[in-house]
């Protein structure tokens, strides 16, 4: 169970929301060990919560390519592409559909490499899997599992069981929170929608059940099994999509292709800020491609880390600020560092197969934030994906508004050392102080030379 054989194997403990217990994470294929984790629906710019998951599951993708090898280990995040929320964004701007879903989906990308998010393994899109959706909603109609009403066609939840299993829901419960559509065609008010009809004016494709479009649930079963196949390892998303989206999920897979759709549910915790959760209408609401107007990518994924995924995370631009602060320190630690060479620290790698305990993981590389183990701390915060930039660029980072730019600050140092060479050593202590008043430090070299950083 690892990547290399000069390293000892690495027992990973997940959560699984299915149980509600810490299990070891024993791979259906250690050969082939698939991931599946619900992305965004691009129509808007990704809110601070929708990182959340992306960060999560990307330690998650880290931690199994070391354990089993980068090229045994299949990641697959889709793109919903197809869904109301984007048909009512072009109706409010006028903007193809095509149009708006091409740019989010580009700026999501970008946002999310600025976090140093890996790109998954395969990244589906809903509207190229139309085919394989309606060949499983016929698979599920020949099972008697799924039944056509009014242009609809709905999933039949009695033909499971075990409905709300996952959720651990009563009946009662899940019809209240599914928020379901009273209908007098739909056989339990608890059935939901694999394909609905669209209007002329609606984007639809052609189907034995007349031009229409696919539910959202429908979506992501057709596209794992697709890709991945059935059963998988890992199911993950956010903790708001395990009832209805990931219950119906479930049941729909489970009845179409056997029992046994995931071995292990993970779902991360909620975003909030100030302790309440995050929405427009209470002005808490930030969006990444906002906050990396004012932090660094990496400090923003620090923070994402800081609560165990599990647990609420409070977002702040206090907690923001604190972590840009530790990263200066890291960095000014590993300046110095050549190469890669050094072995992950076991206490970080531990730490994060212990059901991704990114507070211990964090607490660890603190524990190494010294000169002499500087090698240790930049090989364990890699295997986090942190400190991935060059300590120099980090360093003079990115002016904020009101900071002085690169190129000034490089031309006050000329001019210094200009005034050094004339002897004018009142004029060098002069610049000196006035760009350490603006919040840059000078590091003078035996040579000459003068390198420079940021303080604030």
């Amino acid at each position: 169970m690892t990547g290399t054989s000069d390293e000892r194997t690495v027992t990973i403990r997940l959560t699984n929301t299915a149980s509600g217990r810490k299990e070891i994470f024993r791979p259906i294929d250690p050969e082939r060990v698939r991931m599946y984790v619900c992305g965004p629906t691009v129509y808007d710019y990704a809110h601070i919560g929708n990182a959340r998951p992306a960060v999560v599951f990307d330690l998650l993708f880290r931690l199994l390519r070391h354990a089993f090898g980068a090229d045994h280990v299949v990641y697959a995040r889709n793109i919903t592409d197809i869904d109301d929320k984007i048909i009512a964004r072009a109706n409010e701007t006028g903007e193809p559909i095509e149009e708006i879903t091409a740019r989010f989906t580009r700026v999501y990308h970008e946002d999310m490499a600025a976090l140093n998010v890996l790109a998954p393994t395969i990244e589906p899109h809903a509207t190229r899997h139309i085919a394989e959706m309606i060949a499983m909603i016929e698979r599920l109609i020949a099972r008697d599992c799924a039944y056509v009403a009014q242009g609809h066609v709905l999933f039949a939840v009695s033909h499971l069981a075990d409905y709300g299993a996952l959720s651990h829901r009563s009946r009662d419960e899940m019809i209240a929170g599914a928020r379901v559509e009273v209908a007098p065609w739909k056989r339990d008010p608890a059935d939901f929608v694999l394909w609905k009809p669209s209007t002329p004016d609606q984007p639809g494709w052609e189907s034995p059940w007349g031009r229409g479009r696919p539910g959202w649930h429908l979506e992501c079963s057709a596209m794992i099994e697709t890709h991945l196949g059935h059963p998988i390892d890992i199911h993950g998303g956010g903790q708001d999509l395990v009832f209805p989206h990931h219950e119906n999920e479930r049941a729909q897979s489970c009845c179409a292709f056997g029992d046994g759709f995931v071995q292990t549910w993970v779902h991360n915790g909620y975003v909030v800020s100030g302790g309440e959760k995050m929405s427009k209408s209470l002005g808490n609401f930030f969006t990444v491609h906002e906050l990396l107007s004012e932090f660094p990518g990496e400090a923003i994924r620090l923070a994402l880390m800081s609560a165990h995924y599990r647990q609420p995370l409070d977002m702040t631009r206090d907690l923001l600020r604190d972590s840009r602060r530790r990263l200066d320190r890291w960095y000014r630690l590993v300046r110095e560092v050549a190469g890669d060479e050094e072995a992950i620290p076991e206490e970080v790698k531990d730490a994060l197969a212990d059901d991704l305990n990114t507070p211990k993981a964090i607490a660890a590389l603190e524990a190494l934030a010294r000169p002499e183990r500087a090698s240790a701390l930049k090989a364990g915060a890699q295997f986090l994906g942190l400190l991935l930039t060059d300590p120099h660029d980090w360093l003079k980072g990115t002016p904020r508004h009101g900071d002085p730019g690169i190129e000034e600050i490089e031309r006050l140092i000329a001019e210094r050392a200009e005034a050094r060479r004339a002897r004018d050593f009142a004029r060098a202590d002069a610049i000196r102080d006035r760009l350490t008043a603006m919040g840059i430090r000078l590091l003078d070299r035996p040579d000459g030379t003068t390198e420079w950083e940021r303080t604030g």
